[in-house]
């Protein structure tokens, strides 16, 4: 005779058991996706030093990281744009996940504005910046006041990026000022600030020469350092703050 079983039937505390796994289960995914946005600066600033110690010509008081793209080995630029655009798009993707879970301000806009910056990476690394200042040594360049088609599109690419990026960390300030950690909100109004003003100090400079092209050619470098490192950190702070959730 064949002997027919049942299952148990669903308790209270099996529920609340897959309940709990299934929130766990989201917790994991979050923080692989934040940590795409936690790793995307130092996999930019490590590549970028690395050509900038084995690209002949390239000089960090007139070139910025952008020019690293044209020439033989401009291939490696190119990809570090489009690999740590994607990285960024992939942890805006969990700061939006991360701030839906914990709550407060900032849910919709300071992911969006982050991930506005990821797609300015990417479009920096299809749109190749035209050679300037001499380098790659021996290239064209375009006479004073004109640019290609697509150095205006690297161009356009960068800015729209690099304002998403100074408008995020005005809308986290504000979510971090709402919190009560002002450490926190003044930490991001002065990466918007120092950002603006290096982004503003770059367009205004770099056709210069002498030490206004320095100035603000290393005061740029500053700032995308400072800027990455606070991508940084907000991504490990969502992700503390997810875990106590």
């Amino acid at each position: 005779m064949q002997t027919v079983t049942y299952d148990q039937p669903l308790t209270a505390e099996h529920l609340a058991s897959a309940q709990a796994a299934g929130s766990d289960r989201r917790r994991q995914l979050t923080r692989a996706l934040l940590a795409g946005s936690l790793l995307a600066g130092p996999v930019y600033i490590l590549v970028g030093a690395l050509q900038i110690a084995i690209r002949p010509g390239f000089d960090i008081t007139r070139h910025d990281l952008s020019l690293l793209s044209n020439g033989p080995l401009g291939w490696i630029q190119i990809t570090n744009f489009l690999v740590t655009g994607l990285l960024t798009i992939v942890g805006a993707l969990g700061m939006r996940r991360a701030l839906a879970a914990v709550g407060g301000r900032g849910r919709t806009w300071g992911p969006l504005l982050l991930g506005l910056y990821g797609l300015g990476l990417i479009g920096a690394g299809i749109f190749v910046a035209d050679p300037m200042n001499g380098f790659p040594p021996g290239a064209a360049t375009a006479a004073a006041g004109t640019m290609s088609g697509h150095g205006l599109l690297h161009l356009v690419s960068g800015s729209l990026g690099f304002l998403g990026l100074i408008a995020a960390s005005f809308v986290f300030a504000r979510r971090f000022a709402a919190q009560g950690r002002r450490a926190w909100a003044a930490y991001s109004v002065a990466t918007g600030v120092l950002f603006f003003a290096a982004f503003v100090g770059i367009a205004a400079g770099s056709q210069q020469a002498g030490a206004t092209l320095t100035v603000v050619t290393l005061a740029f470098y500053v700032a995308v350092a400072l800027g990455w490192a606070w991508v940084s950190a907000i991504s490990a702070r969502l992700a503390v703050e997810l875990r106590s959730e």
